[in-house]
């Protein structure tokens, strides 16, 4: 029979090596990145003192509202993160904590990840503008459409770039732009044929659009749950599956139509 000395010590032997784990957790760098909102950037208006859209080869169309694509923002392939700062983040809800290799490819550096990311964006651009002009019936032999945008990789502003060409290419059948004068944000990429496609981060996403004013906000349909989780009061969500969806949905937002909602 143990005395009741030993029973006290038994408890507190056995928990010395996980407060000495904890201790070492505490400091150690942990396989994780924490995201947060990011950035959001207006298409139809200028980035670094440049147009991000500049229309050639037909007349442009004076737009007004804004057309906000949205980003993330997550902690650096090389950087560090401790116990404490995964704790903050999974208690905090402008914050997402990610396991690092779904963020960052393994065993790259962080050149390396920047230039990957870079060439998506590219790529991105290259199917926003033939998506646009494909919806548009026009040629890319008689337009000559050049976007500019500085620092940001990634996929996802694949739709809104679509979507900003449509708004600035005169003579398309429109009556107006597409905003009605109002801030619309969104996220998603874009294939050559104008299928909108998942992104991820998108609750975060509509923070940033909010705090950024805007109040619409487009989301591929696929990741409605995702968008709904930590959604911004007064945000209205509109799912899309394709750019004509986008256009057809923002057409009838301005004139007071039914739109869809996630």
């Amino acid at each position: 029979m143990l005395s009741s000395l030993t029973r006290l010590r038994v408890p507190v032997l056995c928990g010395l090596p996980v407060l000495a784990l904890l201790a070492v957790a505490a400091f150690a760098p942990l396989p994780f990145t924490i995201a947060q909102p990011g950035s959001t950037v207006d298409v139809l208006g200028a980035e670094q003192g440049r147009p991000v859209i500049t229309i050639s080869g037909v007349p442009a169309r004076k737009t007004t509202g804004q057309l906000r694509m949205t980003t993330i923002q997550a902690t650096g392939p090389g950087e560090d993160l401790a116990l404490g700062d995964v704790l903050d983040g999974w208690f905090r809800d402008d914050r997402a904590v990610l396991p690092h290799d779904s963020v960052y490819p393994a065993g790259k550096s962080e050149e390396e990840v920047e230039r990957h990311n870079l060439g998506q964006m590219k790529k991105s651009q290259d199917s926003a503008v033939t998506a646009a002009l494909a919806y548009l019936g026009r040629s890319e032999k008689d337009i000559d459409v050049e976007l500019h945008l500085a620092d940001i990789g990634g996929p996802s502003a694949g739709l809104l770039f679509s979507l900003g060409i449509v708004d600035k290419v005169a003579g398309d059948g429109a009556r107006g732009d597409l905003t009605g004068g109002h801030v619309i944000a969104g996220t998603g990429t874009i294939a050559a044929d104008g299928t909108v496609g998942s992104v991820g981060g998108v609750s975060l996403k509509t923070q940033a659009a909010a705090r950024d004013g805007a109040t619409v906000f487009l989301v591929p349909k696929g990741e409605c749950a995702d968008a709904q989780a930590e959604l911004p009061d007064g945000m209205r969500l509109i799912p899309v599956s394709t750019l004509k969806d986008a256009v057809a949905s923002l057409r009838a937002l301005k004139r007071g139509g039914e739109v869809p909602g996630c």
